[in-house]
């Protein structure tokens, strides 16, 4: 093959991959400041964090349903005696004292919350504050999957962040995008919503960590520019071979 066709052909493989990497590399929008931590109406409470600004991810998942095998914290103010942690049962059901085993399966926190202080004033108790605390989310799984050294599906034991996800799945690889970390969430409506996080600023204290939900999917893209260039070297150790073997 003339020198010059090699030339030619290794100008164009150059330019090609050179095309490429303009247009995989993202385009990252300004961040926002994260609100942080704020007070909504009834003592909720909700995290505001990302990049694009419009992303709401609550601290607490008041909307999350108790199912089997979670582990509960229920105290009573100021009777230690009702105070304990209580394991679900694969037919979503809790046994306390003086009230014997209830429901709780498919309950938010402060629903049972509601319906344990009904129970305790209807026989024992003058007002009752009570709360429950889920401890584990044994029942709710997160997925993991792209760039990371251990990808796979995970269980939520207790309130777990985005970056402890990550260290569930023992970390990123050597060309995972650790700017532009996806995570996408389905809404009980059916709704999809997707979320971009910088977990290098998340690491650096810059943005805040934020909490993950039953049946997330977090997914690590490759940065571009280095696998262009991967690919690119790739191709031309491709090329010399075939060269050479002509």
């Amino acid at each position: 093959m003339p020198v010059r066709t090699l030339k030619n052909i290794l100008f164009v493989l150059v330019t090609l991959v050179w095309q490429s990497v303009f247009a995989q590399q993202p385009v990252f929008p300004a961040p926002v400041t994260p609100i942080g931590t704020v007070t909504l109406p009834q003592g909720s409470v909700a995290e505001r964090s990302a990049l694009t600004g419009r992303a709401t991810i609550p601290l607490i998942d008041e909307d999350y349903a108790i199912g089997p095998q979670d582990l509960l914290r229920i105290e009573v103010f100021q009777v230690e005696d009702f105070s304990r942690s209580v394991r679900v049962s694969s037919r979503g059901q809790i046994s306390l004292p003086l009230i014997g085993i209830m429901q709780a399966g498919g309950l938010t926190a402060a629903e049972l919350e509601q319906l344990l202080a009904e129970r305790l004033s209807r026989d024992f108790l003058q007002n009752p504050y009570v709360t429950v605390f889920i401890e584990e989310y044994t029942s709710q799984r997160v997925t993991i999957d792209g760039e990371v050294k251990r990808p796979g599906i995970y269980a939520l034991v207790g309130r777990t962040s985005l970056l402890q996800a990550v260290a569930l799945a023992e970390g990123f690889e050597k060309f995972a995008d650790s700017r532009r970390v996806q995570l996408f969430r389905t809404h009980k409506d059916g709704t999809r919503e997707t979320l971009f996080y910088d977990v290098d600023a998340i690491r650096k204290g810059e943005l805040d960590d934020p909490m993950l939900k039953g049946d997330d999917v977090v997914v690590v893209q490759k940065r571009a520019f280095k696998s262009a260039l991967r690919n690119m070297a790739d191709a031309l150790r491709g090329f010399i071979f075939f060269g050479g073997s002509l």
